[in-house]
């Protein structure tokens, strides 16, 4: 299966989504801030990675921004994970360079499908 990052600072958020990819046969790595995840992504080249949106200092989509803007990692699919489900939110992930969308509390399948669904549009290079 494959390698895939989580940016996320809530440690309860984090185990949960761990222990779903875990049980599919994902490898994971995790970031508790934008910093170490933009770090984490140019070293390993995951993937995936879900991005959480609001996070400590730098978030979620500066963090996104950043990614798709360096060429070692623009071709990485980001989730966006929020809590918040506010009108426009969807534009704005998309706007910052988010491939897919998810409003927590995570739900298994839809998780599994948007993560299948782009593992299959995006080959990385380095496979």
């Amino acid at each position: 299966m494959a390698e895939i990052l989580i940016v996320e600072d809530n440690q309860a958020n984090m185990r949960l989504a761990r222990l779903l990819l875990v049980n599919v046969g994902h490898t994971v790595l995790w970031a508790a801030d934008a910093e170490t995840g933009l770090t984490l992504a140019r070293e390993k080249q995951p993937a995936l990675i879900l991005m959480d949106i609001q996070l400590p200092g730098m978030d979620g989509l500066a963090a996104t921004q950043l990614l798709k803007q360096d060429p070692d990692t623009a071709h990485i699919p980001v989730i966006a994970l929020t809590a918040m489900a506010m009108k426009g939110d969807r534009e704005k992930n998309r706007l910052a360079g988010c491939d897919a969308y998810i409003i927590k509390p995570l739900r298994y399948k839809e998780l599994y499908q948007i993560i299948d669904s782009l593992l299959q549009q995006h080959i990385s290079p380095l496979t």
